[in-house]
């Protein structure tokens, strides 16, 4: 048990809290469709996940720091650490829409901005300076694009908290328009090398790894994080004054996300059925089910944002395949847990 504790910590994945991610998008989801037993149910689990996450993250940073500045300085592993800023502010999201509770929200929003100028900056200086390089068929893929998602995420809790300032609200509102912008040119730059691997490179099948689904779950935060300004545009006068390129660059984001949806279905039967490509948990498949849950809230703040009702068809239907998929990788992480603890029993 000790045995495995340790190999848990000395490899914790760099992107485990895509769980947190995962779980608090559907929270929100089934909140905003009236759902509100299951979702408190979830914020209960997203709480439990996210305090297990960093005190794994903060043993792996005590015991194994060698470790943990080689997967942050990587092409392949960095980018998984920009989940605990999306996981830090999403948590922080999902407090403030079914708990109402701002105060330790604001916290982790201020968490959350340390984070992510940390390994943002870290990061990118690494990957930048480097000497020896990967080809970018090896070097990149869809989990780098969880840049852009921990900057949006950032955007929309400091919106949220919005409401609650009495002092300095424009200031906030600014910093959270300037993150919405800056996430956007993050996903516009990456999706571009993304696309050009997909349609120009040699892409086998083994390689298109669950990480994909955040070209379509990047768009779906974007989307979010633009509905979420309109909302609140009445706080601040130059949204007003912006609302109509917000509406634009919004609905241009969610369509592209609309858009990504089929094909990497497609992708995915084309993996794991046409190729035979063993379906088998692997904590990656946190990256397609966030998404998912994230893709449903998007579509629902939208259609408010705007003022189009007939929207709320899709996410009514989609809450259910945001389900599907996040009991399948929970039940799928659960089992793996089983069959770790059976392979090294307590007496190890």
């Amino acid at each position: 048990m000790i045995y495995l504790f340790k190999q848990t910590v000395s490899n914790l994945f760099s992107g485990y809290f895509s769980v947190v991610m995962a779980t608090g998008a559907l929270s929100i989801a089934l909140h905003l469709l009236d759902m509100h037993a299951i979702a408190h149910v979830l914020l209960h689990v997203n709480t439990a996940a996210y305090l297990i996450l960093w005190i794994l993250t903060i043993l792996r940073l005590t015991y194994y720091f060698p470790r943990v500045i080689e997967d942050l300085t990587s092409h392949s592993n960095g980018p998984g650490f920009f989940t605990l800023v999306a996981g830090t502010c999403v948590f922080g999201s999902q407090l403030i829409i079914i708990a109402e509770n701002y105060q330790l929200a604001s916290y982790l929003w201020g968490l959350g901005i340390i984070l992510w100028l940390t390994i943002m900056y870290v990061f990118f200086t690494a990957v930048t300076i480097r000497k020896n390089k990967p080809a970018l068929s090896e070097g990149i893929n869809g989990a780098w694009l969880i840049a852009a998602v921990a900057t949006q995420s950032i955007s929309i809790l400091g919106t949220l908290l919005s409401d609650r300032v009495t002092s300095g609200q424009e200031i906030l509102l600014f910093i959270t328009l300037c993150m919405f912008l800056l996430g956007c040119m993050l996903y516009l730059n990456i999706i571009t090398l993304i696309f050009y691997r997909f349609t120009f490179l040699e892409l086998k099948h083994a390689a298109l790894t669950p990480p994909y689904w955040i070209n379509m779950g990047a768009v779906a935060i974007t989307t979010l994080a633009g509905s979420t300004l309109l909302l609140h545009a009445d706080n601040w006068p130059l949204l007003v004054e912006l609302t109509p390129f917000i509406k634009g660059f919004t609905l241009f984001f969610w369509i592209t996300g609309t858009w990504w949806i089929p094909l990497l279905f497609i992708l995915m039967i084309w993996r794991h059925i046409y190729h035979r490509y063993p379906l088998k948990y692997d904590p990656q498949f946190w990256g397609m089910a966030f998404p998912l849950a994230m893709y449903t809230t998007s579509t629902f703040q939208l259609s408010k944002a705007l003022q189009l009702p007939f929207l709320v068809i899709i996410p009514r239907f989609m809450v259910f395949v945001a389900i599907a998929a996040w009991l399948a990788v929970f039940f799928g992480m659960l089992h793996h847990l089983y069959s770790c603890l059976k392979r090294y029993p307590l007496m190890k």
